[in-house]
């Protein structure tokens, strides 16, 4: 496969992320996608169900490029609260489990003041490599 995950001699393992990826083929990226449906309505204002969603409308945006979840390289979250992020991570993974996998790309999650959808939570962008 032409996707690595990077992990230096020594480290201890990454939690939930890699702290790299090297990757060779088609490259696939996302915008900022969020929580809502396809119809651009919020089903619900509960962060992990909002993450659920967001994850969802990534697989389908990769989908449109033959890209799966297993060729995901890099998220990048940008959250409104660290607190709801924290809250109930056993959740947050069952979540993320179900609709990526065991595929943990490289990942940052940043804190942000607010996103320019007023009830969304969540906003993740995702890069992805198909294999040549």
């Amino acid at each position: 496969m032409s996707i690595q995950t990077l992990h230096p001699p020594g480290w201890k393992p990454a939690k939930g992320y890699a702290n790299g990826m090297a990757a060779q083929g088609r490259l696939v990226v996302t915008g900022g996608l969020i929580g809502w449906n396809a119809d651009c309505a919020f089903e619900s204002d509960d962060f992990v169900d909002q993450v659920a969603q967001t994850l969802r409308n990534i697989v389908a945006v990769l989908a449109e490029a033959g890209a799966k979840p297993e060729h995901l390289v890099r998220l990048t979250w940008f959250i409104t609260s660290k607190e709801e992020y924290l809250a109930d991570l056993k959740r947050l993974g069952s979540v993320y489990k179900e609709i990526i996998g065991r595929h943990y790309p490289a990942m940052a999650v940043m804190q942000v003041v607010a996103l320019m959808e007023d009830r969304a939570k969540v906003e993740i962008e995702a890069t992805a490599v198909i294999p040549a």
